[in-house]
């Protein structure tokens, strides 16, 4: 048998166990062209949670009854396709089951000379690229300039945070706790830090910024947001990538920003990293030669077991990860 996760039921605030489901279909076969991969690691994402809405958006909602999907790293188990081969580690956007048959070419080979294999799913693959076109491309950021960063403990912050302090800015992280603050302190080098959950995050703001802020790096939206946008300079640049403050709260709304915007000339642009998908490989270049030396450092949080996927899923919108969240689901058949 074949265990799957299916999406049953959509959520109207947060999801629970009530809108997911595990359940058990028939193990695929391949046909011509095609693999059968096994599930190895499973990346959860808050981007997810606006794939179980039934609403228009830069990517189609997740099927009712029908597995949810993301990216995955899985091993070649048979193949009838000539570029993969039997136990090659591969990653793609496959179903959340532990085995799937897929056309070899949507399918990525991992090359394990660049790092653990699992950072495929993190600092060299999504969250890594998303940090840095949103930084690079949006952001812009010039030496001795000022970047915060919200969510600066998740998947995409964290690497935000180090790429900020590569081209020489003074970086202001904001997270959820004196752990993460820590760890983005101490390990990441950032060079202030805020715990929004304790802190007053308009004055620990003005503290932080005393130079007023050049590029806001906005994951998260919300009340953090608006202490952001009235201390923005000149001229400044947000990249919007995220919104989980809002994505549980059906009709979110928030002091208006369109005047703080006028008065600092900002430029504000919303992206998804799939908008620089013909640019991938510049992104690839840069983030594996800081990461060869020695530049950047990745944290990952590690559930265990493909019934746990549910429960990191909606730990997410809790803040329960550093770093990128993952599911180990099994071992490489090398390592067994």
């Amino acid at each position: 048998m074949n265990k799957e996760i299916h999406l049953v039921k959509r959520p109207e605030a947060a999801p629970t166990n009530e809108h997911i489901q595990i359940v058990e279909g028939e193990k695929p076969e391949p046909k011509e062209g095609e693999v059968l991969v096994q599930l190895l690691y499973v990346s959860v994402d808050p981007y997810m949670r606006g794939r179980m809405n039934d609403t228009k958006s830069y990517i189609p909602p997740f099927a009712l009854n029908e597995p949810m999907q993301g990216g995955v790293i899985g091993e070649v188990v048979e193949s009838h396709f000539s570029g993969l081969d039997q136990g090659d580690i591969v990653t793609g956007m496959l179903p959340w089951q532990e085995f799937s048959t897929v056309k070899g070419d949507q399918l990525r080979k991992i090359d394990p000379s660049l790092g653990p294999i699992t950072y495929s799913l993190g600092l060299l693959g999504m969250p890594g690229l998303t940090a840095y076109f949103g930084l690079m491309d949006i952001g812009q950021p010039k030496q001795g300039e000022t970047i915060v960063v919200s969510g600066a403990a998740g998947a995409v912050g964290t690497v935000v945070a180090q790429i900020g302090k590569i081209v020489g800015c003074h970086v202001v992280g904001i997270a959820g706790s004196d752990e993460k603050t820590s760890y983005l302190k101490e390990t990441l080098g950032v060079d202030e830090t805020i715990n929004y959950k304790t802190e007053n995050v308009a004055e620990a703001l003005d503290k932080a910024c005393p130079n007023g802020i050049d590029v806001y790096f906005d994951n998260v939206g919300g009340d953090i947001s608006d202490a952001v946008y009235p201390r923005l300079n000149k001229f400044a640049r947000i990249a919007q990538c995220g919104a989980i403050a809002s994505y549980n709260v059906p009709n979110d709304q928030g002091p208006r920003m369109q005047m703080h915007l006028i008065k600092s000339s900002a430029l504000v642009k919303g992206f998804t990293v799939g908008d620089y998908q013909d640019r991938f490989q510049e992104g690839f270049q840069h983030l594996s030669k800081w990461l060869q030396e020695g530049k950047l450092t990745y944290e990952e949080t590690v559930k265990e077991g493909f019934d746990n996927i549910p429960d990191a899923f909606f730990g997410l919108f809790t803040g329960e990860n550093l770093g990128k969240q993952l599911v180990k689901v099994n071992e490489p058949s090398q390592e067994k």
